[in-house]
């Protein structure tokens, strides 16, 4: 099985009075215009998923639906789970992944920083962080078999917005 971790694009400020409850932060315009290009570049890639996972806050979710319209993926096909976020460990996200979608072979998950770091972390057996520059609407990679993850690879938002143009 794929993974692919997708850290949510540029969203509205932290701490502005506009933004008390920080799960409703919202995507920029510049967020949602950059997202486009990653997607349409994971497009180009021939990404397909069979499902996206993402974090129920709103930055989040508005990525999700970006790359989801971008590769022709029903919006039924993106589910809201809170194992992506904070403190959820991997092993509960693993778990829900393990019952609900067993059958599936490419899965996006959608999240935030440092939580995302974290959680790839634990797959490839580190006790510690790894130091990983995981750029929002940066896309990584892992192979999974169940038991050991395997880094395939890391994408920047501009290396993907690269290939959007393809």
């Amino acid at each position: 099985m794929e993974l692919y971790f997708l850290r949510h694009a540029i969203a509205g400020p932290r701490g502005r009075p506009k933004y008390k409850d920080d799960s409703l932060r919202p995507l920029t315009a510049q967020g949602r215009e950059k997202m486009q290009y990653v997607a349409l570049g994971m497009k180009n890639l021939g990404l397909t998923f069979d499902i996206i996972l993402s974090s129920p806050y709103v930055r989040a979710r508005q990525t999700a639906e970006i790359v989801a319209q971008a590769c022709k993926i029903k919006n039924k096909k993106i589910h809201l789970t809170n194992n992506l976020l904070p403190p959820a460990s991997i092993e509960e996200l693993l778990q829900e992944v393990r019952a609900s979608f067993q059958k599936s072979k490419n899965i996006l998950l959608v999240g935030h920083e440092p939580h995302l770091t974290q959680m790839i972390s634990c797959l490839l057996k580190s006790d510690q962080p790894l130091a990983i520059d995981f750029k929002k609407g940066g896309l990584c990679c892992l192979s999974w078999d169940r038991a050991d993850a395997v880094l395939n690879w890391l994408l920047t938002p501009t290396q993907l917005g690269l290939m959007a143009k393809k």
